[in-house]
């Protein structure tokens, strides 16, 4: 089944100005980065901002903001973490089969990841197909639980995968990291929070290859 090319769009802005584009009031099928020109804290689009600790977030300089989709905060740095979003119309027929079904529409795009990331010569890469795994810190920490189609590199999470859905489609979010600092993480938080040593650990990639992963990504989603 074929649709039309996932087109490979990207924007250089604050994370909070790409937050707050509606991607799916055109459902064109595209993967679209945010190159991050800030450091911000991106909260799941149910988290409230008293999880945040106001005072630290000034000392740092950090931004605050929501995203579409839920799951836990993402500390997202310039040159530290690579953002990019998949929009995918609901019709699409290679998506079809899967846009009813929020499970099975996560390993429809964690598949894709899997096969980007062999294709850039990452091994030992690995998407979770079970039930969600959760630590006790999850909810306030999107990498410190893995969901369905997320991936994992050595049995530590990679990919981190959220997803908002509408008439119009699917937008998925994702996030790899190739810095990761928990400790700037967990104080940016307010109580009750974890230490850095209670959260999981988690993979990186090198900067080249995870600035190349969307555009792979867009090359297997079109089956180039």
């Amino acid at each position: 089944m074929t649709g039309p090319p996932f087109r490979h769009d990207s924007f250089a802005e604050p994370a909070r100005e790409f937050h707050d584009r509606d991607l799916l009031s055109d459902p064109t099928p595209r993967v679209v980065e945010c190159h991050s020109t800030g450091s911000s804290l991106v909260l799941g689009s149910v988290q409230r901002f008293t999880v945040v600790d106001d005072g630290a977030v000034q000392r740092h300089g950090i931004d605050v903001t929501r995203r579409h989709s839920g799951g836990g905060a993402v500390l997202v740095v310039p040159d530290g973490v690579v953002w990019f979003d998949v929009v995918v119309p609901g019709d699409d027929p290679r998506f079809a089969a899967a846009s009813e079904d929020v499970t099975k529409s996560m390993r429809w795009l964690g598949g894709h990841l899997l096969t980007a990331l062999g294709s850039l010569e990452v091994g030992a890469v690995a998407m979770h197909d079970g039930p969600m795994t959760c630590t006790d810190w999850c909810r306030l920490v999107c990498f410190a639980g893995t969901a369905t189609g997320e991936i994992e590199l050595d049995g530590r999470k990679l990919v981190g995968i959220s997803q908002r859905r509408s008439r119009n489609g699917s937008r998925f979010q994702c996030a790899v990291h190739t810095t990761w600092a928990p400790d700037l993480m967990v104080s940016l938080l307010a109580p009750p929070r974890p230490t850095a040593a209670q959260l999981p650990p988690v993979a990186t990639l090198d900067a080249s290859i995870a600035r190349a992963l969307p555009g792979a990504l867009v090359r297997v989603l079109n089956g180039l």
